[in-house]
């Protein structure tokens, strides 16, 4: 009966998939387990184990020819084959007669298996040793060594500490120094993407971090004490897409400093701390006592949601801190995503450091870019927008957008030209007057949300004893583009290359896209051996869901049938970036591997063109509205009927590039099922991770941000793992590092993430070695 049983949906199953073109392997065997279900009925129990035999030895072929040694491809094809095969051995009345054949079956595939698990196709360590430290004094000189004074530490985005304290030799070392609860957890009228995002500040010994609801807190770094808060009372609710704080930005008032319009700067709050809400407020406060700066935009406070056209609260939120420079500060906002075409501007604007005077205006679907709004005017709605942190080269005097697309993200039939031709690139602009000086675009007409997710990292590389300013963009398609920062001329070639045409009636298509050759995009299209499962029978679901999707490689059209967008919308590179040791010439970054569906839905009774009170704003995932476009959408994971990755593991990973060559130098999987398992197990799969990396003198890699709730030290020359500690909620956050009172401290900010399912709390824990 067992064996009937597992005959019927193989069978079935199996056929189906034929006739989708798939393999041929699910229904053979389904009909060989009817075979033997049948023989053991009919009492010819010697035949029925010769043909289990069969069966077992052609699955192992067949596993090897489509997986090779890939043991977590193994495992769901010939788990229940062998468990199985084990199970009949020993019951004397059915093996009888044939131990022998049961044995030698039992014993290859165990072989198999056990040659398999040796191995891990998808991971190898390296040797980065022979890349020596060459310090960049001018590097050196803007900010104390034990300082981390911006998102990035430095403006450039490099994510990268000069402090060698904590090295491989003793990070195993690293205990809790102080934790802190920021009293700040998520509401139950807050969206469904709260999140703790937050990479502190650390500045002359004190730490600055703002919470899920833009609480700012500044700490004693030696002793975690509490020195003052200031809580801007920021309230979402349902229909907010984001509840976040990625950081604030800091900037100190130099002596005979000048406002933008050349007259002396305020003697009050001779540091500050800039805190971007939500509700799209933009307020300065004293870093010394919380208190916010008068005069600043009114009382310390700039609306941002004034000229933008569409003025409804949530609708555009700052989630990363700004750029800050000697007299401008600039930032960009996010949009609501996916609900309609008429939704606020994308601007990005510069503001007076000091008065909070509106100095510029950068609109990208504007025809005239730098126009400022008159009277009864407003900016463009529904430009693109940079909702990631930007850049600055403060020698250079250019901030660097990472830009996004115009929403709806999955529909361009009624873009305009004006604002498809900065959508999803990396623009470079005069901090002082907001004027563009080069652009270059990552995807032409995105219509897969394949934005610049992360802020780009500059460095300036060592090419033949010379020194050549680069910038390095990580997208979300896995191709890393290298461009000159002063001219926008690409360093690492992309040429461009035909794609997949045939978009949805109304839609139209590049017929090419850039293909950087820096890139950690997959090597080969996803197939149905790709597809994954607990068992042989949801690996089947799998690749039958699959072979009904359209998929034709990178950059296939959206689609009414479904289409498999990979890499997915999470990005194989996210927010949290890449990070660079510009004196090893060494850059890290961590790697998503989790395909999403993206299904177009013509209008319709449960679907209208206009808004509903059944259709509010709301996630990121799930049906999307596109309001005022012919569609609306769904997407979501790929994921198998029992709520498992239809995609095989690693679904992360952490990776090296050495720079002077840029080849990977190595590859490892990141991240446990420990606490996404019904079990807590830590498997180390390898899991999708939100956030980013820091990388130290000390040749250490610092990593939270997977499913399972760890920080992670890595060894930079070879990618091992050298240390890991448990967090108390889900770290999807990039940590920081800094010192005070003579240690090096580690930072992690851990709240836990609505999207991802992690454990929500309000945790800041600090380490250093005791």
């Amino acid at each position: 009966m067992l064996l009937l049983l597992f005959s019927l949906p193989l069978l079935v199953g199996g056929l189906w998939l034929i006739g989708l073109g798939g393999s041929f392997y699910y229904a053979i065997a389904g009909a060989l387990f009817l075979g033997c279900s049948a023989l053991l009925w009919l009492g010819r129990t010697r035949n029925a184990m010769w043909l289990y035999c069969l069966l077992a030895l052609g699955s192992i072929l067949w596993c090897y020819s489509e997986v090779g040694f890939d043991w977590w491809q193994i495992t769901p094809r010939l788990g229940v084959i062998g468990i199985l095969a084990a199970a009949l051995l020993v019951i004397p009345s059915i093996s009888r007669g044939v131990r022998t054949p049961l044995v030698a079956t039992v014993v290859i595939g165990a072989a198999y298996m056990g040659i398999a698990v040796a191995q891990d196709p998808h991971s190898f360590e390296g040797d980065l040793t022979a890349n020596q430290s060459q310090v960049d004094a001018a590097m050196a000189a803007v900010q104390p060594a034990g300082d981390w004074r911006a998102y990035g530490r430095s403006q450039g985005g490099d994510r990268f500490s000069p402090l060698d304290q904590i090295t491989p030799a003793n990070v195993d070392k690293l205990k809790v120094a102080w934790q802190i609860h920021t009293g700040d957890e998520v509401r139950p009228n807050d969206p469904k993407d709260a999140t703790f995002e937050d990479t502190p500040l650390a500045v002359n010994g004190t730490v600055y971090l703002c919470s899920t609801h833009q609480k700012v807190i500044a700490v004693d770094g030696a002793t975690g004490h509490v020195r003052w808060q200031f809580d801007p009372k920021v309230f979402g609710n349902k229909t907010f897409q984001h509840m976040t704080c990625r950081g604030v930005s800091y900037h100190e008032t130099p002596a005979n400093a000048l406002d933008s319009q050349g007259k002396p700067a305020p003697a009050e709050c001779a540091a500050r701390i800039y805190l971007p809400t939500n509700d799209a407020r933009l307020i300065a406060l004293d870093a010394k006592t919380g208190q916010v700066c008068k005069g600043f935009g009114t009382n310390g406070t700039v609306d941002l949601n004034k000229d933008m056209g569409m003025s409804k609260v949530g609708f555009y939120e700052p989630t990363s801190p700004p750029i800050v420079s000697d007299h401008v500060l600039v930032l960009g906002g996010s949009i609501t995503d996916n609900y309609s075409s008429n939704e606020p501007s994308g601007v990005i604007r510069g503001y007076d450091v000091y008065t909070g005077r509106l100095v510029w205006a950068w609109d990208s679907g504007a025809i005239d870019e730098n126009h400022l709004p008159g009277k009864g005017e407003s900016f463009k709605t529904n430009s693109p927008n940079a909702w990631a942190p930007l850049a600055f080269d403060a020698k250079a005097g250019l901030v660097y957008l990472p830009m996004g697309v115009s929403t709806p993200d999955v529909w361009g039939g009624n873009r305009s030209p004006s604002v498809e031709r900065y959508s999803s690139s990396i623009v470079a602009l005069n901090v002082n007057t907001g004027h563009r000086v080069w652009s270059y675009q990552t995807v032409h007409h995105d219509l897969w949300d394949m934005d610049i997710p992360a802020q780009p990292s500059l460095v300036d590389l060592r090419r033949n004893g010379k020194v050549v300013p680069a910038l390095f963009a990580p997208t979300k398609s896995g191709d890393i583009f290298v461009l000159n920062r002063l001219t926008g001329k690409l360093l690492v070639d992309a040429p461009e290359t035909a794609v997949p045409q045939g978009g949805a009636p109304g839609e139209r298509l590049s017929p090419t896209q850039p293909f950087s050759q820096l890139s950690f995009r997959p090597k080969a299209p996803v197939t149905g051996a790709d597809m994954w499962g607990a068992t042989m029978f949801d690996q089947l679901a799998c690749r039958i869901q699959f072979h009904q999707l359209r998929y034709e490689g990178p950059f296939t059209p959206p689609s009414t049938q479904g289409t498999l967008v990979f890499p997915g919308n999470i990005g194989m590179f996210e927010w949290g970036g890449v990070a660079i040791d510009p004196e090893r010439q060494i850059m890290v970054g961590n790697l998503n591997y989790m395909p999403f569906v993206s299904k177009l839905l013509p209008r319709g009774p449960q679907n209208p063109s206009y808004a509903t009170p059944q259709h509010p704003p709301g996630p990121e995932g799930g049906l999307q509205p596109m309001l005022g476009t012919p569609y609306g959408v769904a997407h979501g994971p790929l994921f198998s009927p029992i709520g498992l990755p239809c995609f095989r593991p690693p679904w992360g990973a952490v990776v090296a590039v050495d720079l002077r060559t840029m080849k990977t130098a190595w590859q490892v999987r990141n991240g446990t099922i420990r606490d996404s398992a019904p079990l807590p197990i830590p498997l180390r799969l390898g899991v999708p991770s939100i956030g980013g990396p820091l990388i130290t003198r000390g040749r250490v890699m610092f990593l939270t941000s997977t499913l399972d709730q760890y920080i992670r030290a890595y060894a930079v020359d070879s990618g091992k793992l050298l240390w890991e500690d448990r967090l108390g909620a889900g770290g999807q956050s990039t940590p920081m590092t800094y010192g005070a009172g003579g240690r090096q401290y580690v930072v992690t900010a851990d709240g836990g993430h609505g999207p991802l399912g992690t454990k929500h709390g309000d945790l800041v824990t600090a380490y250093t070695l005791k």
